[in-house]
């Protein structure tokens, strides 16, 4: 008998959906997040949204949420791009109206479940017991997979790199800090870094892209502030894990300088005399995997 689970993730900008039957992900879909409206209008799009797949009879439901999660309770804490989409019971809504065992955890845990399993750490290190994902975007994430599983943590906050303080004073972040790595290198606040210095709105492939001609001192600076912080991060990610494979998805994770340059900052940081040898690789499931690890929890 098949087995059909189905898998969406909750982005900041789209809702991605689709079917895991028996290994292999079916009819991906997706629709705009209406993100600016209300807690009530959100929940009821994404029914209707989930009412689209009901024909498929499927036995579960895996949701990769962008944020704060209670995953033993199924309670949505915090997200930073959904506003109004604080505190709320997901699980609950989603069991009472459809019926079915619903599953909720951290995109990035998602990400990371999915590259493991079906992705890229299958390439580099196919027996890896200990892999960390990361998600550069427009925020930052974490999440750790163990042994093939998700490690929650005994707060639910297992991986959450994003929001260690990585700059004392820094801007202040939607967890109610201040300088989380999140408020230093995820791509807006690169682009606003980039702004304060030249009272000049740039896009931040524009910026990468003015660093690489070597026209744009504001640039280089603000790529040398994505290098050095990158690797100061990354470091504590080694230092404290070890994992056999990091995996480093988002948009800002597309930049090939990372893994070079920024590769080499790690070794500044890192606590054993320089030595980098873990494999930071991106991912090989694209906008995909998030879909992929919701329906694998």
């Amino acid at each position: 008998m098949e087995h059909i689970i189905l898998g969406i993730d909750i982005g900041g900008t789209s809702i991605k959906a689709g079917v895991l039957v028996s290994g292999h992900l079916q009819d991906i879909r997706s629709m705009p997040t209406p993100a600016l409206e209300s807690q009530e209008v959100i929940l009821e799009a994404l029914a209707t949204f989930i009412e689209s797949y009901l024909p498929y009879s499927f036995e579960g439901i895996g949701i990769g949420i962008p944020g704060l999660v209670n995953p033993k309770e199924g309670v949505v804490l915090g997200l930073a791009n959904i506003p109004s989409f604080q505190h709320v019971e997901l699980r609950k809504f989603l069991t009472i109206r459809f019926g079915k065992p619903v599953f909720i955890n951290n995109d990035a845990n998602c990400f990371a479940l999915a590259e493991t399993h079906l992705g890229a750490v299958l390439d580099v290190h196919p027996g890896a017991e200990i892999v960390f994902g990361v998600i550069m975007g427009t925020g930052v994430g974490g999440g750790l997979v163990a042994h093939g599983k998700v490690v929650k943590g005994v707060h639910g906050i297992g991986g959450e790199w994003g929001h260690n303080i990585l700059e004392e004073d820094g801007d202040p972040c939607y967890c109610g800090k201040a300088g989380c790595v999140e408020k230093v290198i995820a791509g807006p606040s690169l682009e606003l870094f980039y702004e304060r210095q030249t009272g000049e709105k740039k896009k931040l492939k524009d910026i990468v892209q003015a660093y690489i001609a070597g026209s744009d001192l504001n640039a280089t600076a603000t790529m040398e502030r994505l290098f050095e912080y990158y690797g100061k991060a990354i470091s504590t990610i080694i230092n404290v894990i070890d994992p056999d494979v990091i995996v480093i998805g988002g948009g800002v994770g597309n930049i090939d300088l990372l893994y070079s340059e920024g590769y080499e900052r790690i070794k500044k940081y890192i606590f054993n005399s320089g030595e980098v040898l873990t494999p930071i690789v991106k991912p090989k499931l694209g906008d995909s995997a998030g879909v992929f690890g919701a329906a694998m929890l």
